[in-house]
């Protein structure tokens, strides 16, 4: 039975093609030798260059049965508890099974029936003589033996009578080979061997599996059959003489007593796992053995050396004395421990060091150790200062860029022992390196504890990693470096074109790109040394595989390989933007362990302690790869790998850089096994990447060597076509499942040809859409290179898509065989909306419902299996969980009858709902059901992918849910699929369903968990918009009710409600045609504001200065809207945005923040400067803001969070929008406030006792300011610009007792570079008003001793009406006019430090303006750039005031202010 569901992937090798010796080159025996097969899924399409057959045509060809479709994992498991079980494969059982049917091979002498039945000779030209028992041997010892040690080997019969010695062989040494059976089967070979022990002077004696049970026994030993045995490849078994750790390749049934050897004999190794016996040595004679095998063809061979140390005796050479390193004695101890996290989220590095950094902490907290961090993103969860017994939290947490003179203050005052740079991404390492460089760390003893600096450095400083690659025989691709464009021109010629182009040091690929000739290079090279002084050139390898391996490697040596990954896109994508699937699919195992073996000997050489990965580009018709690169620190792959896998990595590597090693940490899933083990997957996991290029005018969707991403998702399942389907509906919930010309985002304008050929981020639809048309996987392949097997389960799909369409029918299609062809396309990943869609049941909701129901009457429904670290083969309590149709078994017992189902919410659930509510159990009780009964526990729905939008802070959001639901006594059921999050670490919730989030999953694990409720109001607008539908599902939702969410969603219904209440907002209109809102906006005047209905961060939002760009942004809506109306609004100039987040109960308020935006309204509240508590509202405003949010609260209803947005100008208030959840900015005003609303929130939806906490904004001494953090460096050719449409992808916020100084730390902590004293500054301001408003901050830059350069138009103003020493440049008119005295020549040569370009106002036109170019210029040569008046302003009155210096204080000395 293999554990690993996808088996036939690769095909098996040509069995003729023989080595030197006549033996068959790819295989260890000349037949198989197993009864039968059985596996979960077969692959039918199999694709490697070394394929012959395929494994079933094999099989067929050895006359071997096997089947498929079997839960393999539920088999497994009855295995383990049972133990080894007789069985036999019936074809069509008839209905009595007898007992002689099944035939016992352990009553049978298998080793006779495998061993050779003459004597061999291999090696005749060696002079060493061995020789070799065959009870059995695996073809690949006899290769060892004769061409790696140079040893004459003599095989022998397992029964030859060495003391009579028929054949007369001379030998030197003896060696006892593996085989099946009972060892006690043997007295033949146990006699020889006594035989051998005795003899005087002694000769060595090596042996392996059977061979350590038959010297056992020979020596006066016994040995035992186990339960189950140990078989696989990765036991890890500890050496007993130096208490290393091992992982070893076995499979046996039996073991050697350890309690019965005689007293000359000891145990050499032991399992780690189950501590059975694992080898013997002799005390004082060349005599050992051990229970695996050193040798495995394919791997692992990390114990090899036990071949030479044998062979070695057989030469009579010294053998050298294998001693413990002592280490473990050594263990220093650290008191205190400064963590640099990473900041603000961007593009290359996002949530996932959010959840490192929370593991981090967790670690040094168990370990005693005062925790000290660093880092201004207030969104996370790691920054949050709650404390419980299972979620520490850092003692001291500092808000404040994270620069090297910040950290060294921090350092100063703290005087930690030890710091930690490899868990807060590139940014932490960079300052880490630089730190240590300047001496400053070894000047104040910190340590830095994991791996060293001069490590970390060979592997960022392309020449040194390619010199230390080369010390032991491995090489990079041909790779330059160029410190100007010169010598990078001379590399590129070296290598020949097409070249990649990388900045030294970047993160995710940052400034690079290929270059196809001289030209593009030199465009290339100079936007990359603006983001280094280094620049390499590399070797074009495109079309190879790309594969990567997490390490683990402790002080002492230990090391491991957690987890292999393959992009399903080849080399040339960057691996952020490219699908990658866990583990690899489409290597055989002789690759995968050429490999691993490459990554542990890499690893090693360089020094690195703790977690690491190595990405290789293998070529995909040979055995050839290089090394592409080796990452010191935890990266975006070690989240994805922890979640992937179970292994949490940035935990294990706190433990590893504190000195403790591998073999005494335990497996946090298991409990009891260690953490010195690689893990075992019985299912497959895929990573697929979340873009929001969209957004992004001139932003191409061409995907290359720089990241783009924003987030991503991982679907967990049994097959690869599921997981593939699943992501899909992850990435984008507007999806069904992957889908061609049905996903709306191929092309019919470009060429098919072309949308294959050029990867891009929908790359993956016009290849589904090309095999739903018909085209054969050689051609996709041809045009994209992606590999075949991929290709043909996609195509499995494609073929299953168009039998449903030609049906068109659901009677029609499951008229025959109902149950199997239901079950075939869910285990295809299928969606029942999919179903129903090309079953033409339309509306969509009511179709699916029906599918469901049809599915349910047949028995087809999902079971639920546990990620338990070792495919079942040991017991694992975990909460750690997926859903699959592939098995026929739950891991995990269901808690109750069935769920609550809700219909006194007031929806009015439909016919069809109705009928599906009563086929599951009714409670009895309704709303008071959540207090009564904890144990039915909640689900919280986390936030799903990140993107522009919605990020961390929701899932900060999520996590303090559920720890408050916990801290209750309530069970918590978290349902989330980002991999990137602390939400989905098992040890947070009682329950982890790491599964989508559609309405069809989320009924699955209600009515499985048989839960009180769901929150579907802290994880941002997936959850939010799922409220609808699962109320009319029955659902129970826990806070606002779903009738009350839509009726704030919809902005018409809201705008209604808004009319009678009396509560101002902008005069609007719905959108019936294009020519009533041009009458419309007429009437009111231009500008306009055209918004959809249930979006997020204002997806198609955008403001309309006249007829022309409004009829264009209409079109756009109502792509986003779907049926959803669109609503035109008067946009008012010149106002100031205002934000108020709030908790209600019952619909009165318990508490609430305001927060002023910096910014004038017209800038997307997630892009806007928020300065809490408000430092300059009217006392009338704010007196009008909260009658009104009172109002809102009481006619919604709402229980919860909420958040609504005002504008204000002079006293007069009008709300834009409210949102009947937790919004982005939660954290911030919690942590603000010291006062967490999400927790408030989620006691008042489950209807316990809340009691408002203690707010006095009087009491405040200090100012919080958030500021938005982008990526605009990221997307080549996006305009730096704000408007009314998201574009930042993260956010910090800084504190500061003064508001001026928050602001200017908070601008710093985003990566913003100040300006050096006389640095040249340019300015250009489009307006005169702005140029007023300006004035007097240009004058202060001007004292300051700034050198000020300003475009025609604001250079003459300044001059004419203030008299400002200031110098005119010109405008650019294109790219290319950067002549002397022109703003772009300002800026590419002329040492340009701070560029202030403010634009007209909020309009998003398409033309290329000579603003775009200049914005555009300062973002590609990493100069500070402020588009925004207000924050223009600031900026200077805080540089004039010198607040760039400020002494570091952490926020708990913050909040001790009010306290005072």
């Amino acid at each position: 039975v293999l554990t690993f569901p996808l088996i036939g992937n690769y095909g098996v090798p040509d069995e003729g093609i023989k080595d030197a010796y006549g033996l068959p080159e790819y295989f260890e025996s000349n037949q198989i030798h197993i009864a039968g097969l059985v596996v979960s899924s077969y692959s039918w399409e199999h694709s490697h260059w070394a394929a012959h057959k395929s494994l079933a045509k094999w099989l067929k060809d050895n006359n071997i049965p096997g089947i498929y479709g079997v839960d393999t994992r539920a088999l497994t498991m009855k295995i383990r508890s049972i133990g080894a079980l007789l069985g036999n494969l019936v074809v069509n059982p008839s209905a009595s099974i007898e007992s002689d049917m099944f035939s016992d091979p352990n009553k049978r002498h298998l080793a006779k029936e495998v061993s050779t039945k003459e004597v061999k000779v291999y090696g005749e030209q060696n002079t060493t003589s061995v020789i070799a028992y065959d009870c059995g041997m695996k073809f690949n010892i006899i290769r060892y033996f004769v061409d790696t040690h140079k040893v004459k080997l003599t095989v022998v019969p397992f029964d030859y009578d060495l003391e009579a010695n028929p054949s007369n062989i001379q030998w030197d040494g003896l060696f006892l080979s593996n085989g099946p059976g009972d060892p006690s089967m043997c007295p033949e070979t146990i006699k020889s061997i006594q035989y051998a022990l005795k003899l005087e002077p002694p000769r060595p004696i090596f042996g392996i599996c059977l061979g350590n049970q038959l010297l056992a026994l020979a020596a006066g030993a016994k040995t035992y059959k186990l339960k189950y045995g140990n078989r696989g490849m990765n036991q890890p078994c500890i050496d007993l003489r130096t208490g290393r750790c091992y992982i070893t390749p076995q499979n046996h049934g039996f073991a050697v007593d350890t309690n019965s050897l005689p007293s000359e004999w000891k145990q050499l190794f032991m399992n780690a796992n189950d501590l059975t016996n694992e080898g013997i040595v002799h005390i004082n004679k060349p005599f050992f053995s051990v229970q695996f095998h050193p040798e495995a063809s394919g791997g692992p061979l990390d114990t090899a050396f036990l071949f030479d140390k044998f062979v070695g005796h057989v030469r009579k050479e010294t053998q050298p004395l294998v001693l413990q390193d002592g280490l473990s004695y050594m263990k220093k101890t650290y008191k205190k421990v400064l963590l640099v996290g990473s900041g603000g989220l961007s593009i290359g590095q996002a949530g996932e060091f959010d959840y490192s950094g929370s593991q981090c902490i967790k670690a040094l907290k168990e370990e005693g150790i005062e925790v000290i961090l660093i880092n201004p993103n207030i969104a996370t969860v790691q920054t949050s200062s709650e404390k419980s017994d299972t979620t520490p939290a850092a003692d001291k947490v500092y808000f404040l860029p994270i620069r090297p003179h910040v950290v060294m203050d921090i350092i100063r005052k703290e005087k930690p022992d030890g710091i930690i740079v490899s868990m807060g991404g590139q940014t932490a390492l960079n300052v880490g390196v630089e730190l240590w460089n300047s001496g400053e760390l070894q000047k104040a003893g910190v340590e830095v504890l994991g791996t060293q600096i001069p490590a970390i450095e060979a592997t960022e400083d392309r020449e040194i990693f390619s010199q230390k690659l080369a010390e032991i025989g491995e090489s990079i691709a041909l790779s330059y470096s160029a410190t100007n464009i010169d010598e990078a021109l001379e590399a590129a010629n070296k290598i020949g074109y097409p070249i990649l182009v990388r900045a030294a040091f970047a993160l995710g690929g940052l400034g690079s790109g290929f270059a196809a000739d001289d030209e593009e290079l030199k465009d290339l090279a100079a936007k990359a040394f603006a983001t280094s002084n280094q620049i390499l050139i590399d070797q074009d390898l495109r079309g190879w595989k790309e594969l990567e391996y997490e390490v683990v490697r402790d002080s002492s040596d230990n090391c491991i390989t957690v987890c292999n990954m393959e992009n399903f896109d080849p080399l040339g994508v960057h691996t952020g933007d490219s699908i990658v699937v866990a583990p690899s699919q489409t290597l055989t195992n002789r690759e995968y362990f050429m490999l691993r073996k490459t990554a542990l000997k890499v690893v090693r050489h360089l020094g690195i302690v703790g977690e690491c990965n190595i990405q290789y580009a293998l070529n995909p018709k040979s055995e050839k790869y290089c090394i592409i690169e080796v990452n010191a620190r935890l990266s975006r792959s070690s989240a994805l790998a922890s979640k992937a896998t179970g292994y949490p990595l940035a935990y294990v590597a706190t433990k590893l850089s504190l000195g403790k090693d591998l073999v005494t940490i335990r497996n946090s899933v298991t409990k009891t096994t260690t953490a010195c083990f690689e893990p075992s997957l019985d299912y497959c996991v895929l990573k697929m990447p979340r873009w929001d290029l969209k957004k992004f005018n001139r932003v191409s969707n061409k995907l290359g060597s720089s990241m783009l991403s924003v987030g991503e998702v991982m679907a967990i399942g049994r097959t690869f076509e599921e997981v593939m389907q699943k992501a899909c509906r992850m990435v984008n919930p507007a999806l069904d499942g992957i889908e061609g010309a049905g996903s709306g985002l191929t092309s019919d304008e470009i060429p098919l040809e072309e949308q294959l050929s050029t990867p891009t981020d929908t790359r993956l639809f016009a290849v589904q859409r090309a095999l739903e048309e018909g085209w054969g996987v050689d051609k996709v392949h041809d045009l994209t290179k992606i590999d075949k097997w991929f290709l043909s389960k996609l195509q499995n799909i494609a073929s299953m898509r168009n039998a449903l369409v030609k049906s068109g029918n659901l009677e029609k299609s499951f008229a025959d065989n109902a149950v199997d062809r239901m079950r075939t396309l869910k285990i295809a990943g299928f969606s029942d909306r999919q179903i129903a869609n090309y079953s033409n049941l339309l509306p969509l909701q009511q179709g699916a419902a029906q599918v469901r129901d049809l599915r349910k009457s047949l028995g087809v429904t999902p079971c639920v299996k546990q990620i338990d670290t070792l495919a079942a083969e040991f017991p694992a309590n975990t909460n750690y969980l997926y859903m699959t149709y592939s098995g026929n078994q739950d891991d995990v017992s269901s808690s109750f009858d069935g769920p609550v189902m809700d219909s006194a919410d007031s929806f009015t659930p439909r016919k069809e709902f109705q009928n599906r509510v009563r086929s599951v159990s009714m409670a009895e009780k309704r709303h008071d059901a959540v207090r009564e009964s904890k144990d039915r526990g909640v689900i919280v729905l986390g936030c799903g992918a990140y993107c522009i939008g919605s990020s961390v802070e929701f899932d900060w959001c999520a996590v303090s849910a559920v720890r408050q639901l916990r801290k209750d006594g309530f069970k918590s059921i978290i349902i989330n699929y980002n991999p990137e999050t602390v939400s989905t670490d098992y040890d947070e919730s009682d329950r982890l369903y790491f599964e989508e989030m559609s309405l069809e999953r989320v009924l699955d694990i209600y009515e499985r968990e048989g839960a009180a409720g769901v929150v579907v109001s802290v994880g941002g607008q997936i959850p939010n918009n799922l409220a609808g539908p699962l109320a009319e599902s029955g659902v129970h939702i826990l806070g606002t009710s779903a009738r009350d969410i839509e009726r704030a969603e919809d902005r018409r219904q809201f705008s209604d409600m808004l009319d009678d209440l009396g509560v101002k907002q902008p005069q609007w209109s719905v959108l019936s045609s294009k020519d009533e809102a041009v009458e419309f906006s007429n009437k009111v005047g231009f500008p306009v504001l055209v918004r959809p209905s249930f979006v997020l961060s204002g997806a198609a939002m955008r403001v309309a200065s006249d007829e022309t760009e409004l009829r264009n942004f209409l079109g756009l809506a109502a792509d986003v809207a779907d049926d959803k109306p669109v609503v035109v609004t008067k946009f008012i100039l010149g106002a100031k945005e205002i934000e108020f987040d709030g908790v209600a109960n019952g619909g009165k308020i318990l508490n609430y923040a305001i927060g002023e935006h910096l910014e004038n309204a017209g800038v997307h509240s997630g892009d806007a400067t928020v300065i809490l508590p408000a430092q300059k509202l009217y006392v009338g405003t704010i007196r009008q803001i909260k009658k009104s949010a009172a109002a809102i609260a009481k006619a919604l209803n709402i229980t919860g969070p909420f958040n609504i947005q005002f504008m204000g100008i002079e006293n007069d208030v009008m709300v834009i929008e409210c949102n009947l959840r937790a919004s982005r900015t939660f954290p911030f005003v919690s942590k603000t406030l010291n006062a967490n609303f999400i927790s408030l929130a989620t006691r008042a939806m489950c209807g316990l006792n809340v009691t408002p906490y203690n707010i006095s904004l009087l009491d405040i001494d200090y100012v919080c300011v958030k500021a938005p953090m982008f990526s605009f460096t990221r997307l080549r050719g996006a305009d730096p610009t704000l408007g009314v449409e998201m574009a930042s992808t993260g956010e910090v916020a800084c504190f500061g007792d003064d508001a001026h100084g928050a602001f200017l730390q908070s601008l710093l902590a985003t990566g913003f570079k100040l300006p050096k004293d006389g640095a040249p500054v340019l300015i250009s301001i489009a307006s005169d008003p702005f140029r007023h408003e300006f004035a007097q901050s240009a004058q202060t830059l001007s004292k300051m001793g700034f050198k000020l350069l300003g475009t025609p138009g604001t250079a003459s103003f300044y001059q004419d009406h203030y008299g400002l020493d200031i110098t005119e440049v010109t405008k650019p008119a294109d790219k290319g006019d950067s002549g002397p005295g022109s703003a772009l020549e300002a800026i590419k040569e002329g040492g340009v430090e701070l560029v202030i370009n403010i634009s007209e106002g909020t309009t998003r036109r398409d033309e290329i303006t000579a603003g775009y170019l200049v914005r555009r210029a300062a973002v590609d040569f990493g100069i500070g750039l402020i588009t925004n008046v207000k924050c223009a302003v600031w900026l200077a009155i805080a540089m004039g005031k010198g607040m760039h210096t400020f002494k570091a204080k952490s926020i708990s000395e913050f909040y001790s202010l009010n306290k005072n």
